[in-house]
């Protein structure tokens, strides 16, 4: 089994932002930097929904 350092920055910052929800960490825990696109992305996965909405013609019948 492999073990990462904490130190190391995780592969994915979504999954990462809902570990910490899911841990009772603060969302102000976030470890990135401002405006920065990892830093969005842990608080997708904190909040458990996209920043931004998207448009995926698949479910929108165009």
């Amino acid at each position: 089994m492999r073990h990462t350092p904490l130190h190391e920055s995780p592969s994915d910052p979504i999954a990462e932002g809902a570990r910490a929800r899911a841990q009772g960490r603060p969302k102000d825990a976030c470890p990135y930097p401002a405006n920065s696109e990892t830093r969005t992305a842990w608080f997708e996965g904190y909040d458990g929904v996209p920043a931004e909405p998207t448009h995926d013609p698949a479910f929108a019948g165009d």
